[in-house]
């Protein structure tokens, strides 16, 4: 049984202020959440020496979106997305701003990072679905602007949680453990502050009562399940997390050991793929055509295999980060065209389910691929995940390729409207 509802209405604001809010408040945020990303292993090392329990403050993260995402998702689906957005910002501040002030105390133990960190992570598991949700309120559904505009924010979020913010964040935290944590939270606090100036952005319109949350889950699931071009990227971008993080998981041991790399320019190794995803960024939404997702995930996993197996052969450092560059330009290329092809094929109804199903899924495939990752590494060689994830990576793009053409427009047309 569907929901009953309208697709809501524009933003009551210009597309361009609209549009420059979210992106100097996903700049700002971002940049808080990439010191913070440095900053917790390193408050975790200090307060234990277990790898296990350092390891159980990434799981949380990965555990709230297993755990709330779905729901969160359906919840997305019926409350304002500029509220949603700046009442989770407001909750983030708050929350990594009482462990600010648990560092400077000297009052953290382990269980109070693991906790602020899975929190942390609930609130974006509704925050995250939202703005997903409010981009093409914004600025429309043309393949060309919206394409522009998730290249941007994608950008940003390349910028400051791989670039700008971990860097910060660990120089801040050498100075005082609790800096980057007020940091942070007043990231969040200027994030919502922009947020506020949106326009508004009420929920869809309904007909009748709101069903139980989880039969809204459901009815998304199933809806992504039917619309065959939704399905495709689903599964495209699950793919491609999986196999990443097959080669990622021991690639820091493969630097150390075979291209002898430095432990002090690892870093240096990883900003190589993060500067081909920003020049992915800029190059790609320029493109005039649509692509169907089996064209953007053959392409993007075919280079993702193409850089993991430079990587494998390559003799050093130096053509290594050229590999990384081809492999961070995939991932930039298929989140920007997959993240716009799935905006414009989604009713806003059923925007907030099916970006967090499709988020849930790239968790859980994402964590898959690294134990995968590392239980090939133990049973083989250091090698053998990074020239796994190249053939897997190349057998997946010859599935996509393969895979059943969509139904015809006129018939994704008629799923979407069963919806209204």
């Amino acid at each position: 049984m569907t929901e009953a509802m309208e697709d809501q209405q524009s933003v009551d604001a210009s597309p361009g202020r609209g549009l420059n809010r979210l992106l100097a408040s996903t700049g700002v945020s971002i940049a808080g959440q990439g010191m913070v990303l440095a900053a917790v292993p390193l408050l975790a090392a200090r307060l234990t020496s277990d790898p296990l329990q350092v390891s159980l403050t990434v799981a949380a993260t990965y555990a709230a979106w297993l755990v709330v995402g779905l729901p969160a998702g359906a919840l997305v689906d019926r409350w304002p997305r500029r509220i949603t957005m700046v009442v989770a910002d407001l909750a983030r501040a708050l929350i990594v701003g009482a462990l600010a002030v648990a560092v400077l105390t000297e009052a953290a133990q382990l269980w109070v990072l693991v906790a602020c960190v899975f929190f942390l992570g609930v609130a974006g598991c509704f925050f995250d679905p939202a703005a997903q949700s409010a981009l093409p309120l914004v600025v429309g559904r043309d393949q060309r602007r919206l394409a522009t505009a998730n290249g941007q924010i994608w950008s940003l979020d390349l910028l400051g949680r791989s670039l700008i913010g971990p860097p910060l964040g660990a120089a801040l935290f050498a100075l005082g453990a609790s800096i980057p944590f007020f940091g942070n939270s007043l990231a969040f606090l200027i994030s919502a502050a922009l947020l506020v100036g949106l326009g508004r952005m009420a929920p869809p319109v309904r007909t009748g009562a709101h069903p139980p949350v989880f039969r809204s889950v459901r009815e998304g699931l199933g809806y992504l399940v039917r619309h065959g071009e939704l399905r495709r990227l689903t599964i495209g971008m699950a793919t491609f997390n999986f196999i990443y993080n097959v080669a990622f998981s021991t690639l820091v041991l493969f630097a150390r050991d075979r291209l002898h790399v430095p432990e002090g320019w690892f870093g240096a190794l990883l900003a190589t793929s993060a500067v081909g995803g920003l020049v992915a960024g800029y190059l790609v939404p320029k493109s005039r055509r649509h692509f169907t997702a089996r064209a953007i995930y053959a392409a993007g996993l075919l280079a993702q295999g193409l850089g993991w197996l430079l990587l494998f052969v390559a003799p050093n450092g130096w053509i290594a980060g050229v590999a990384l560059a081809l492999v961070g330009a995939a991932s930039m290329t298929v989140t920007v065209l997959g993240g716009t092809a799935r905006q414009r094929l989604t009713p806003d109804a059923l925007m907030g389910r099916v970006s967090a199903t499709t988020r849930v899924a790239g968790i859980g495939m994402a964590a898959l691929g690294a134990i995968c990752g590392g239980l090939i590494a133990n049973g083989t060689s250091l090698a053998w995940p990074i020239l796994s994830a190249s053939a897997i990576a190349g057998f997946g793009s010859l599935l996509m390729l393969v895979m059943r053409r969509s139904a015809p427009p006129e018939i994704q047309r008629k799923a979407s409207n069963g919806l209204r």
